[in-house]
């Protein structure tokens, strides 16, 4: 999932589906890319279970499943913090302040 949520593409067609379904078109619209390529980036998507899809007639309609994403949320939340910390050690250990200095 989170290789899907690596692409830049791919994260703005989940932006464009949260607020509710919309087809395959009016996705790709929003793109300079082609169609093909828009609909491999939903294919991915729906392969990582982020995005469902509906058919209405002749029409494939998109929307967020939002399960996945709270999972990744929730994740985040408890190596984000270890992350940063080690990130503050490692500049702190690299640029020591001086001790006489003013700050």
């Amino acid at each position: 999932m989170l290789r899907a949520l690596a692409d830049p593409h791919r994260r703005q067609i989940l932006r464009l589906v949260q607020h509710g379904e919309l087809p395959a078109g009016q996705i790709a619209a929003s793109f300079t890319l082609t169609q093909q390529a828009v609909s491999q980036h939903i294919g991915v998507l729906k392969s990582a279970g982020l995005l469902t899809e509906r058919r209405d007639g002749t029409r494939r309609l998109y929307s967020l499943r939002q399960e996945p994403l709270e999972s990744v949320r929730g994740l985040l939340a408890e190596l984000w913090p270890e992350a940063l910390s080690r990130l503050k050690r490692a500049v702190e250990e690299a640029h020591p302040r001086d001790s006489g200095r003013d700050a």
